[in-house]
C-alpha cells in the first residue's frame, strides 16, 4: 500500500516539465535565457510578472520577476569527479604516486587534480598540475602542461605580457616544453633561456656548386632540369640507408657521375641546400621555405637526422599564431613532431581567445582533426582534458565544448578517463536540454565505477517526465552504498512535504557545504512570509562559504525587507566576485540593479567611503569591506592599491580566484615599477613560486621602501624557510613595514595577533607585546 502511495503522489503535474511561459500561459513560446552554468547553481524553469509569487508585496522595478518559489529551485550537476569515498580515494592515489613508474607519474598527477578539482581548492590544483608538469617526459605533455599552468595564472590578462613570454619559470618555459626528457630537480630553477645568446653566423653566400673542400674525386651531380648539383658521393650517402644503398649499392647510380633527380619534387635551391647540409650539418643558412622542402626530402628518402633537424629549426621559428597557423599543416603533412608541438604551444598559450577562433578550433574539434593530430603523436586525453577545461569555463553549453568534450571521450583508455569525459559531457548536454543523450553519458559514466553519475541519471529522467524512476534510482543509491550528501540532496528535489525537508535536513548534516538545502529552506520561509527568518538561513551558508548566487538570494530578501543598503552590499560583492555576473537567473546585469537600488541609499562622498572602509576593515566586516572598496572602484577602476587591498580581503575569505583577478587588474594599473613589482610578487607567492615573489620584493624595496614591498618580503620568507633564525629576521622586516608609510588599514593587519601567528608564531607574542608598549608609550 505504502508503494501505491508513493507511486501516487508521482502523478501530479511535472514541475519543469514545460517551458517557462507554458507553463504560465499554455502557448508554446519559450523565451531565450542566457547560459550561466557557471554562475548560478539553480535554474529557473518558469517565471511571470503576473504570476503572484508570495504574499510579500515588492517593488516591480528591483523584483522584476518575483522572489523565487521553492518550485524553482534546482541544484546544478557538478561537472568534476566526485568519488564516494573521498579520503580513501586521495589516500589511494598518493600510495600510487609513491610505488608508479616515473613514466607514470605525470597522469596520475592529473588523476589526482580530477578528484581534488570539487574541492574548488586552486592552490592545491596548481600543485598537483606543477607536479605533472615536473614529472612529463615527453614534448606534448610538456607543453600541454605548461599552457595549462600559465592559463590557471590567465597571464593572459596582464597587459604587455605575451603569450611566448618566459616568465623565469622553468616549469612554464615555451623553449624548456620543447626538450624532451625527465629533470626532476629543477621545480625551483629559473629559466636560463632570457640569458640565451645565439650567434650570428656570416656565412659566405653559396652561388652554384662554390663548394668548400668539395673531394672532386669523389662527387656525384644530381640533375634536375638544366642545373646540376655537385655533392660528395659519401656525404650525401650518410645521409640515409636509402642513399647509402642508391650511391654505393648495386643499382645503377652507384656508377653513374650524373644522376636525373628532376621527378623526386624537390627544386634546385633545395638540392643545393641539401648539399650543404651534407657538408655542415646546419639550417641556419635557408630560409623557412628550403627547410620545409629539405623536411619532405627527408621524409621521402628516410633520412632521420635531417628531418630530426629540420623539425627542430622549424620550431624554432614558431612565435605567433600567424606563423602557428602556417606550419601546422605541414607539421602534421610531414609529422614533424616537433613543429606540431611548438604550434599546439602556442595555440594553447593564447587561450581562452583562441576559442573563438575557428580556424584555430578546426585543429582540435572534429574526430578527423583529433586523428590527424594522433598520427603526428599529439592527441591525447590530456590535451582534449585542457581545451575541454577552459571551454567549459568559458560556456558549458556551447557546440565547441561539446565537440571538445566528445573528442575527449574518444581519447580516454582509462575508467576514471572515461568516468571524467562521459560525465563532463553529460552535464554539458543537460545543459543544452539534450536529455537523453545527456542520460546516456551519464549511463556510460556510472558504468565506469563513477557512482556520482548516477545523480545526472535520475536529474535526465526527471526532465523527461520520469520522475518516479528518478525517485527510485536514488533510494536504490543510499540503500546500496554509504550515503552521503548529494544522494539526499539529489532525492529530495523528487520528493515532496515532509520527507523532501527531512532529506534536505539529512544532506546539509552528512554534507554541511552543499548550499542547495540552505537555499530551499530559506525560500520556504519567504514563503511562508518569514523573511528575517529567511535571511538567518541563507547566512548559515554565506558564514563560511562565500557563493555568489547565495549572496544574489540574500539580496533578493532585502529588498523585499526594503533594507536597500544591505541589499546593495550584497549586490556589490557578488560584482566583485563574478564582474559579468546575471541577476535573475540571467535577465537583469547587476550593474542595472546597482544603478536602481543607488536611489533609495544615502550618497556618500569619496571620504565617506574611506571612513566607512576603514570601520568595516577595523570590525573585521569583510563583506561590508569589499561592498565600499566596489563603490570606490566604480568613480576610479584604475585605482591599483584599491584594487590590491581588494584582493585581500577575498583571500581571506577564501576567494582564491577572484582575488587573483584584482590582483592582476592592480597589476596592470599600477603607476610606477616599484608598485608593479610587488603585485606581480604576490600573483607570482599565490601561485607557488615563493622564491620569485622574494625576488620581486627585494627588488621593489631597492627602487623604494614601501610598507607593502616589506610585507611580501616578509610572507615570501616565512613561507620559504621555518627555522627559529629566519622567523626573527621576519620579525625585524615587519618592523621595517610598520616604518614605513600605508593607508593603515595593511598596518593594522600586519600588527594584529593572527597576522603575525600565522607567519611567525614563536616570536609573535614577543612583538605584539612590543607593539603594545610602543602604542601606550606614544599615547603617554
Amino acid at each position: 500500500m505504502r508503494a501505491l502511495k508513493i507511486i501516487e503522489r508521482f502523478k501530479g503535474t511535472q514541475v519543469h516539465a514545460l517551458s517557462p511561459s507554458e507553463t504560465i500561459t499554455g502557448t508554446g513560446k519559450n523565451p531565450t535565457v542566457a547560459t550561466r552554468a557557471k554562475f548560478i547553481n539553480y535554474k529557473v524553469k518558469s517565471f511571470s510578472k503576473s504570476k503572484p509569487n508570495n504574499s510579500v508585496a515588492v517593488t516591480d522595478a528591483l523584483l522584476p520577476y518575483g522572489l523565487p518559489t521553492t518550485d524553482l529551485l534546482e541544484p546544478s550537476i557538478d561537472p568534476h569527479l566526485k568519488p564516494l569515498d573521498f579520503v580513501a580515494t586521495v589516500a589511494d592515489l598518493y600510495g600510487r604516486l609513491e610505488t608508479c613508474s616515473q613514466s607514470d607519474k605525470s597522469m596520475l598527477c592529473m588523476e589526482q587534480y580530477s578528484v581534488l578539482r570539487s574541492l574548488g581548492d586552486h592552490k592545491l590544483l596548481r600543485r598537483c598540475l606543477r607536479a605533472a608538469r615536473q614529472n612529463a617526459g615527453d614534448v606534448h605533455s610538456k607543453v600541454v602542461v605548461s599552457a595549462w599552468l600559465r592559463f590557471q595564472r590567465r597571464e593572459d590578462e596582464l597587459v604587455g605580457v605575451s603569450a611566448m613570454d618566459c616568465g623565469g619559470h622553468v616549469l612554464e618555459c615555451p623553449k624548456a616544453a620543447l626538450v624532451s626528457g625527465y629533470d626532476l630537480n629543477y621545480i625551483h630553477d629559473h629559466c636560463q633561456c632570457l640569458n640565451d645568446r645565439f650567434e650570428v653566423i656570416n656565412t659566405p653566400t653559396l652561388i652554384g656548386n662554390e663548394c668548400l673542400n668539395l673531394d672532386v674525386d669523389g662527387y656525384v651531380s644530381f640533375c634536375i632540369g638544366n642545373e646540376e648539383i655537385k655533392c660528395v658521393r659519401y656525404r650525401i650517402a650518410a645521409l640515409s640507408r636509402v642513399f647509402n644503398v642508391m650511391l654505393f649499392g648495386k643499382f645503377l647510380e652507384s656508377k653513374m657521375d650524373k644522376i636525373d633527380f628532376s621527378g623526386n619534387g624537390i627544386s634546385v635551391g633545395g638540392m643545393r641546400a641539401v648539399e650543404v647540409y651534407s657538408r655542415t650539418r646546419r639550417l641556419d643558412y635557408f630560409s623557412a621555405e628550403i627547410v620545409l622542402e629539405l623536411l619532405s626530402f627527408a621524409n621521402r628518402f628516410c633520412c632521420e637526422e635531417l628531418k630530426s633537424a629540420c623539425d627542430a629549426h622549424l620550431a624554432s621559428l614558431v612565435g605567433n599564431i600567424e606563423d602557428a597557423m602556417a606550419l601546422i599543416e605541414y607539421g602534421l603533412e610531414e609529422t614533424a613532431n616537433l613543429v606540431v608541438a611548438s604550434c599546439l604551444q602556442v595555440m594553447l598559450r593564447e587561450l581562452p581567445s583562441n576559442l573563438y577562433n575557428w580556424k584555430v578550433m578546426k585543429n582540435f574539434c572534429s574526430s578527423q582533426a583529433r586523428e590527424r593530430l594522433a598520427r603526428a603523436g599529439h592527441a591525447s586525453f590530456l590535451l582534449y582534458y585542457f581545451l575541454s577545461h577552459v571551454a567549459m569555463e568559458e560556456s558549458m553549453a556551447s557546440n565547441t565544448t561539446v565537440m571538445l568534450l566528445e573528442r575527449l571521450g574518444e581519447c580516454a583508455t582509462e575508467k576514471w578517463q572515461k568516468a571524467l569525459a562521459f560525465h563532463q559531457l553529460g552535464c554539458a548536454l543537460l545543459e543544452r536540454k539534450d536529455y537523453k543523450d545527456a542520460q546516456r553519458c551519464f549511463g556510460v559514466a556510472a558504468a565506469a565505477s563513477h557512482v556520482y553519475s548516477m545523480a545526472g541519471i535520475a536529474r535526465a529522467k526527471h526532465e523527461q517526465g520520469q520522475r518516479y524512476s528518478a525517485y527510485k534510482l536514488m533510494s536504490s543509491l543510499i540503500l546500496e552504498y554509504k550515503p552521503v550528501g548529494w544522494m539526499y540532496q539529489e532525492r529530495s528535489l523528487y520528493n515532496i512535504g515532509r520527507e523532501k525537508i527531512l532529506d534536505l535536513k539529512t544532506a546539509t548534516e552528512l554534507d554541511p557545504t552543499l548550499s542547495f538545502p540552505y537555499k530551499y529552506r530559506a525560500v520556504a520561509k519567504v514563503e511562508e512570509n518569514q523573511i528575517r527568518g529567511a535571511i538567518l538561513e541563507i547566512d548559515k551558508i554565506i558564514g563560511f562559504k562565500l557563493l555568489p548566487d547565495c549572496l544574489e538570494l540574500r539580496a533578493w530578501f532585502f529588498i523585499a525587507l526594503k533594507d536597500y543598503e544591505s541589499a546593495l552590499r550584497d549586490i556589490r560583492v557578488v560584482l566583485t566576485l563574478e564582474p559579468n555576473y546575471m541577476m535573475f537567473h540571467g535577465k537583469v546585469t547587476g550593474d542595472y540593479l546597482i544603478e536602481h537600488l543607488s536611489h533609495r541609499v544615502q550618497q556618500l562622498s569619496e571620504a565617506d567611503c574611506w571612513m566607512q572602509l576603514y570601520q568595516r576593515w577595523s570590525c573585521i566586516d569583510d563583506i561590508g569591506s569589499l561592498a565600499v572598496i566596489h563603490q570606490m572602484l566604480v568613480n576610479d577602476p584604475g585605482k591599483s592599491l584599491l584594487r590590491f587591498r581588494q584582493s585581500l580581503l577575498l583571500l581571506r575569505l577564501n576567494c582564491q580566484k577572484a582575488a587573483m583577478r584584482s590582483l592582476r587588474l592592480a597589476r596592470n594599473h599600477s603607476s610606477s615599477e616599484n608598485e608593479r613589482l610587488v603585485y606581480e610578487g604576490w600573483i607570482l607567492y599565490d601561485t607557488g613560486y615563493r622564491e620569485e615573489a622574494l625576488s620581486r620584493a627585494d627588488k621593489s624595496i631597492s627602487l623604494q621602501r614601501s610598507f607593502e614591498a616589506f610585507f611580501l618580503k616578509a610572507y615570501s620568507l616565512a613561507d620559504t624557510t621555518l627555522d627559529p633564525e629566519s622567523s626573527s629576521y621576519v620579525v625585524q622586516i615587519l618592523g621595517e613595514a610598520l616604518k614605513c608609510p600605508s593607508d593603515g588599514l595593511r598596518k593594522g593587519q600586519v600588527s594584529s595577533p593572527c597576522t603575525l601567528i600565522l607567519i611567525t608564531w614563536p616570536h609573535a607574542l614577543i612583538y605584539l607585546y612590543e607593539c603594545v608598549l610602543g602604542y601606550f608609550a606614544g599615547i603617554k
